[in-house]
């Protein structure tokens, strides 16, 4: 590994001083919509708009792709995780998606008119692996990814701090190909060319008793499944991060923090910081050469060379000055949608990611979801209205304090903690609420900022959404402005598709639900194009079986040369729900 030292653009968004951003925080509310007496009084505004099926969307003028639903595979498991993540498989039609409720992968045939329809179920318990382990039951499937008709699956242990694996299956027949050991908790995995690429995310134990490191395992694939013989141990490769316990100096605003303890026995012990950063979700670049992997809690993006699995680079992402930026709503009772600044800096911490060439150059692009830490008694996050502010940052401390205003708002307490004077001096809250565009050595080409709340705010008052949408929750409906105080709508994850020479990035928000478009031909200057989500505003309260899709989790886009129906998709998989929609992405221009 190279030494790793660079003053990234991050540490520039932190040199912003609290004090100039505390003389805007009480600036004239954005207020896109009346603010209802209750979310339960707006019920059934606009009912014939909003039903479960019409598929809410913007009509903006110049739109130059509008989604349609093509059809849906529900479950019927509501809440646990029954669709997750999709891959789908030109060769054969089939898409494939990670059911965690059953440790499983479900397989759904894709017809001529791109409706899914469930055929069977794989199952991983039983797949031998090429240390002579067996995968076992109540292991968690938490990822899949196609290429070249093999299929990759990540698979948990049932204790998740114990080591995971990777399973490969053949797709036309789903004959288990093998299996190889990897990290704990192998999350997000990817497949191109001859590599497939797992993210160990390495969380500690729910106790905080241990913390397995984090790492990222590269493993070579035979090119045939008739050469999968040739899958061995020595296939897996581990990139880590260990260098940096023993003297590579960490780049600049990558977060690491947090309890200090040992790695599970029987693993080989590694540093704090090693064990401290956890990959999240990997993306291979168009060339197959380079991985970029989100390491979400610490902020930054690795860069892994796949022929050497190297570590090529670490860099933080750059945070959102809500002061300036954007508007944002920080609260939950405010009474209405109301977008202000504020002088708090979003940390983006992506969750899903995705890389694409432009100009020949790798452009990644991420969606900022934030997440806290809660293991054992450890919690990384604390309301403003908790928090002792200092005086000569916030002179105002009393009035940002209360709860129509940032009270309420969840903030990170390991950062802008002045230690001397025992109080805060900068406040920094999870999350982006909503997707960034950087160069592969992280430059900010673009952030969205307000942008997606203030969409979400445009649609309501031109009556294409009803006003509980407005930062719902996920699980429950209604719940209007019940996100407003943690991370508002959640971007979860983020797909790059190109539909008639034109680029555009896919945007699943998991608390709203749903899938906003927006072009992205140049990075620069993107602009939004449809919003689409088959929620069922209308249902009643504990009525899941007409809830529609809701926590939208894993995208995966198709093109139209690789669809069964010669349109481009999109196909959503719903955390929440346990349902999974496929979408045709139809060009309004011929």
């Amino acid at each position: 590994m190279r030494t790793l030292h660079r003053t990234v653009a991050a540490a520039a968004a932190t040199a912003l001083t609290a004090t100039a951003l505390s003389a805007a925080v009480l600036a004239p509310a954005t207020t896109a919509a009346p603010a209802p007496h209750s979310a339960a009084a707006q019920k059934g505004h606009h009912a014939g708009n909003h039903g479960k099926g019409h598929g809410q969307k913007a009509n903006p003028s110049g739109k130059t792709v509008e989604l349609s639903p093509a059809g849906t595979h529900e479950t019927g498991v509501f809440d646990t995780s029954a669709a997750e993540i999709p891959a789908f498989d030109a060769s054969t039609d089939r898409l494939f998606v990670v059911n965690a409720e059953n440790g499983a992968v479900d397989v759904l045939d894709v017809d001529s008119a791109a409706a899914p329809t469930y055929s069977s179920t794989l199952e991983m318990a039983g797949v031998a692996a090429a240390d002579g382990s067996v995968i076992p039951a109540g292991s968690t499937v938490n990822s899949v990814a196609v290429h070249g008709g093999i299929m990759a699956v990540s698979v948990e242990a049932p204790e998740k701090t114990d080591l995971g694996w990777v399973a490969f299956f053949q797709t036309s027949t789903l004959a288990p190909l093998g299996a190889v050991r990897v990290g704990a908790l192998p999350d997000s995995v990817a497949f191109s060319g001859g590599y497939a690429v797992v993210a160990n995310e390495g969380e500690p134990a729910d106790d905080f008793s241990v913390d397995p490191e984090g790492s990222i395992s590269v493993i070579t694939v035979p090119k045939s499944v008739k050469q999968f013989s040739r899958l061995s141990q020595d296939s897996v490769r581990t990139v880590d991060f260990r260098a940096f316990d023993e003297g590579t100096e960490l780049p600049e605003g990558v977060r690491v923090f947090g309890p200090d303890v040992q790695t599970p026995a029987g693993q080989p012990d590694a540093g704090y910081i090693a064990r401290n950063l956890e990959p999240e979700y990997v993306t291979i670049d168009p060339t197959g050469r380079t991985a970029y992997v989100s390491v979400q809690e610490a902020n930054a993006v690795a860069a892994v060379d796949l022929k050497s699995a190297s570590l090529k680079d670490l860099w933080a992402l750059q945070l959102t000055d809500w002061s300036t930026e954007g508007k944002f709503d920080a609260s939950n009772r405010d009474s209405g949608i109301e977008l202000r600044h504020w002088p708090v800096l979003g940390v983006p911490m992506p969750d899903g990611i995705d890389v694409y060439r432009h100009r020949g150059q790798d452009l990644i692009l991420t969606a900022n979801e934030g997440d806290s830490r809660e293991w054992g008694d450890y919690v990384d996050t604390e309301r403003v209205k908790d928090l002792t502010l200092c005086e000569a940052e916030y002179p105002n401390a009393a009035e940002l304090q209360k709860n129509e205003n940032l009270g309420r708002l969840n903030v990170l307490t390991d950062l802008g903690w002045d230690a001397e004077r025992e109080c805060i001096a900068q406040l920094h809250t999870l999350g982006g609420r909503g997707f960034s565009v950087y160069t592969a050595d992280g430059e900010r080409l673009f952030d969205s900022a307000g942008l997606v709340e203030q969409t979400i705010a445009d649609l309501i008052a031109a009556g294409e959404l009803p006003v509980e949408a407005f930062n719902a929750n996920n699980d429950e409906t209604p719940s209007f402005d019940s996100r407003s105080d943690d991370k508002g709508p959640e971007p979860e994850s983020v797909v790059v598709g190109k539909v008639q020479g034109r680029t555009y990035a896919f945007l699943g928000l998991e608390r709203i639900g749903g899938v906003m478009v927006f072009d992205i031909t140049d990075p620069t200057a993107a602009t939004f194009v449809d919003y689409v989500n088959e929620r069922n505003w209308d249902a009643e309260e504990g009525d899941e079986a007409n809830y529609g899709d809701m926590g939208a989790e894993g995208l995966e886009f198709v093109p139209a040369s690789e669809s069964p129906s010669g349109v481009a998709l999109l196909i959503v998989a719903n955390e929440v729900s346990g349902s999974t929609t496929v979408y045709e992405v139809n060009p309004t221009r011929k």
